[in-house]
């Protein structure tokens, strides 16, 4: 076995490495998304079913109440913004060791959903898709809160 064959091999298993890494990154947003929407859908519900007591009560509560769906969902929003700065990096890597592979799957498909691959220093288009339906839940259910507060002061 040559030194060129071996070190091809070298890649090849850290390029495994970091496809499952990328791979528990996706599941473990997956799950930090499940959790919110069922925390942020199960708050929102509770407050519909108790909209006819809230307005009963002063103006601090329906606040407090609101500043914590708010806090949640701004909670929410930075965790899936550094989900989506790590994935970015580790994509970053993948594209750079496959650079020394024979093909090239990671950047060919990142160039068929219309982006670019990332550069070293992890930025590049990121192709249009759930990174921007992720925000934009978080930011629904923020401005609900902030409806809900406002409504509640005023």
């Amino acid at each position: 076995m040559t030194a060129a064959d071996r070190e091809r091999g070298e890649v090849l298993e850290l390029y495994k490495l970091a496809v499952e890494a990328v791979t528990r990154v996706s599941a473990q947003r997956g799950v930090a998304n499940a959790f919110y929407l069922t925390v942020q859908t199960a708050f929102a519900s509770v407050l519909g079913l108790s909209l006819a007591t809230l307005r009963d009560t002063t103006w601090w509560v329906a606040l407090a109440i609101s500043f914590i769906g708010l806090l949640l969902s701004v909670s929410w929003w930075l965790q899936l913004r550094a989900y989506r700065r790590l994935n970015r990096a580790k994509l970053a890597v993948i594209h750079e060791l496959e650079t020394r592979l024979p093909v090239r799957l990671f950047t060919a498909e990142w160039r068929e959903l219309g982006g670019g691959p990332p550069e070293g220093n992890g930025r590049g288009r990121l192709p249009a898709g759930l990174g921007t339906v992720e925000q934009i839940v978080p930011a629904a259910f923020g401005a609900l809160h902030l409806v809900i507060g406002l409504g509640g002061v005023l």
